[in-house]
């Protein structure tokens, strides 16, 4: 073990003690331990001195010994019914690889793409951002990136730090992180965000009205992102790619026919959507069938359905071992660790503190209170992840807004749009790209105009939504 890790290992539980000993005459004993328990996960999440999952164990160990609140409200974290939606949406996908639907699809939207650079900046933002909507960020970003380094390298371009590679890879890394707001299912934040909200109100959140708030933003930021990379010195170096639209045709071509097990796939998925889309028409029916079992039920008939290999063989559409394989076992922990860490923050009383502390800013809920909830919002997002922006800054927000009188729900949405953002460092799934060769200076250098466009126009359209459009922060059933 070198010293610089060892360091790091150890100032993680040095700030839970500094926290201690520090901030419990402002938040108390309990507190202030909470305090320190998420600086050391956010610290070590920064620095990473262990994998990011080796982190989300953090909050039942440190409260074993501390006792900070009761321990099943910590383990209930990790078995709540947002983690069997997180599992449910691997295990419905799982099969896709192994098919080759996810390629086919892939291949059929990028076949469309034109030479010119501003077309392949276009098709590849947006295929990510559209494929971000309704799969995993991780999932989205290693499909994308081996197809873009593929067609590259057909197109004479070697070297993906140079050229075209440099903005396509970065619409690939930036489309991703902007497309997981488009639905909940985008990502475990929008999980956190969400079981935060159901905790505090007692309802059932509908997959609707997130499409019906969220959508329009996400369609007009990956406008303004477009624009805002194609005024990138990085991104104009290059202005046509011959040859590429052909390669995607070519590609797709020697897939052959939709297979049936393809169209299963795809129709279990998509009723899978449907299903949490029209969720408010059958929940007094099946009051049960969230969305995360109405996708369980149909990940797990997955399990039952025979194909013909290759070779002439009957053989199961998905086995245990390839779910095993398949399901991103550690998101589900990471995710759970960040609903835990909101935990130990609820329920010790530090995010009602820090919510008065806030309040002591004069913040009338206006203007100012929008940019200050983005900026803190999306530093804790680049830093970290926005799972871990999601579990800090919600419990915060809706503390906040209930000290105010004010709804909760235009902030919480403004909240979900700050941490699903994140282009400055190459840590989550943008460490994706820069291990296919895109230069993280570049990334950075990059990110930085554009991550100052994107919270700029974040608080414009909060802002302009919460006054201009009529019920735009409402959901009286959240609260009857």
């Amino acid at each position: 073990m070198n010293r610089k890790r060892l360091i790091y290992i150890l100032l993680g539980p040095a700030l839970l003690g500094l926290c201690t000993v520090g901030l419990k005459d402002i938040f108390g004993t309990t507190g202030a331990e909470a305090i320190g328990v998420a600086l050391w996960m956010i610290f070590w999440w920064i620095t990473r001195p262990v994998h990011i999952t080796v982190t989300a164990i953090v909050p039942p160990i440190t409260n074993a010994f501390l006792n900070m609140i009761p321990m099943a409200s910590v383990l209930s974290n990790y078995s709540s019914e947002s983690i069997v939606l997180v599992f449910a949406s691997g295990l419905i996908i799982c099969p896709w690889a192994a098919i080759g639907l996810d390629r086919r699809i892939a291949l059929k939207v990028l076949s469309i793409v034109g030479p010119s650079m501003k077309s392949q900046t276009i098709v590849w933002l947006s295929a990510t951002v559209i494929f971000s909507c309704v799969l995993p960020n991780i999932a989205v970003v290693t499909l994308f990136c081996p197809i873009a380094v593929a067609m590259l390298k057909a197109a004479g371009y070697d070297d993906i730090a140079e050229g075209p590679g440099v903005p396509i890879m970065l619409a690939i890394s930036w489309g991703v992180s902007l497309g997981g707001g488009g639905t909940p299912i985008g990502g475990a934040m929008n999980q956190v965000a969400i079981s935060a909200l159901q905790e505090y109100t007692g309802k059932e959140f509908m997959y609707s009205d997130w499409l019906m708030h969220i959508i329009p933003y996400t369609v007009l930021a990956t406008v303004v992102m477009y624009f805002g990379m194609r005024m990138l010195p990085m991104c104009r170096q290059v202005k046509r790619l011959e040859g590429t639209k052909e390669f995607f045709k070519t590609s797709y071509a020697e897939l052959g026919p939709m297979r049936w097990e393809e169209k299963f796939c795809l129709g279990a998925f998509v009723l899978a959507l449907i299903l949490a889309f029209t969720r408010s028409l059958y929940a007094d029916l099946l009051p049960g069938l969230a969305p995360a079992y109405s996708m369980l039920t149909l990940g797990f008939i997955c399990f039952f359905v025979m194909i013909t290999s290759k070779d002439g063989e009957k053989k199961p559409l998905m086995t245990w071992e390839d779910a095993q394989k398949g399901v991103m076992w550690g998101m589900m922990l990471l995710f759970a660790s960040g609903m835990a860490m909101g935990s130990l923050l609820n329920g010790t009383g530090a995010s009602e503190k820090v919510a008065e502390l806030i309040s002591g800013l004069n913040l009338d809920g206006g203007l100012m209170t929008i940019i200050v909830l983005v900026v803190f919002t999306r530093i804790i997002s680049e830093v970290t992840n926005g799972t871990t922006a999601a579990a800090v800054t919600c419990p915060i927000v809706f503390s906040f807004t209930e000290q105010m009188g004010l709804n909760p729900i235009p902030y919480w949405f403004i909240c979900t749009m700050a941490y699903n953002a994140e282009f400055l460092l190459p840590i989550s799934v943008r460490a994706v790209p820069i291990g296919y060769g895109l230069d993280p200076k570049k990334m950075l250098k990059g990110g930085i105009p554009l991550t100052i466009m994107n919270m700029a126009f974040i608080v414009i359209f909060g802002y302009l939504a919460m006054n201009l459009i009529p019920g735009w922060g409402e959901l009286p059933y959240m609260f009857e």
